[in-house]
């Protein structure tokens, strides 16, 4: 997994509230696709109009917010199903930062394992940073560090941010929760032989 230290780039506005998995990415599609593709179905439903052209009014597709490795979005993202696909999909955008008032819970979790940050703040402050995005366009760069935990906007003053702890070092290595477990490869390697040694029943071999 990439590690997460800091990035700067344009951030792309998506202030629609209750965003859920299924429009991030529709079942129809992720039971069918190869997971290095799901990217191309990403917001399907609101990035694409019903003939398959592009929705002009999707902030992604305006020439300003193509290549924006930050979504600025609305209340309750990502909620719905726990499908993972829904974090994959947005990675492969090239996303790496999601700034929002709150998410779903599953989906903020699913976030960590894929190397996505996604970052709480006021509603007021992301409503503001929204229209900062959406005023200054292509110079409207923001800079999410998690080393500090801080976001810079273009204009005014860093906002913190808060991470768990466990979670930010995770991110900061570029480990998921399997990363992390092998970490301590050396001590379950310990305590396998000696288990082996006193309950020696229990293993096939």
């Amino acid at each position: 997994m990439e590690k997460f230290t800091r990035i700067t780039s344009v951030a792309a506005p998506l202030m629609q509230a209750n965003i859920d998995t299924d429009t991030i990415i529709p079942m129809s599609r992720y039971v069918t696709a190869e997971i290095d593709t799901l990217h191309q179905f990403a917001f399907e439903p609101l990035r694409f109009n019903a003939d398959g052209s592009e929705n002009p009014n999707f902030a992604l597709n305006q020439r300003a917010f193509r290549g924006a490795r930050i979504l600025i979005v609305g209340p309750n993202f990502g909620c719905g199903s726990s499908r993972e696909t829904a974090v994959w999909a947005i990675a492969g955008l090239g996303i790496r930062c999601i700034i929002a008032p709150g998410f779903g819970s599953i989906f903020y979790a699913n976030c960590f394992q894929s190397g996505l940050l996604p970052v709480v703040l006021s509603l007021v402050t992301v409503e503001a940073f929204a229209v900062l995005a959406e005023t200054e366009s292509e110079r409207a760069e923001f800079t999410v560090n998690l080393e500090t935990c801080q976001v810079v906007p273009p204009k005014g003053a860093s906002v913190s941010f808060q991470v768990e702890p466990f979670r930010r070092v995770a991110l900061l290595e570029g480990l998921d929760d399997i990363g992390l477990t092998m970490k301590h490869e050396e001590e379950i390697s310990d305590f396998q032989r000696q288990d082996r040694q006193q309950r020696p029943w229990i293993y096939l071999r």
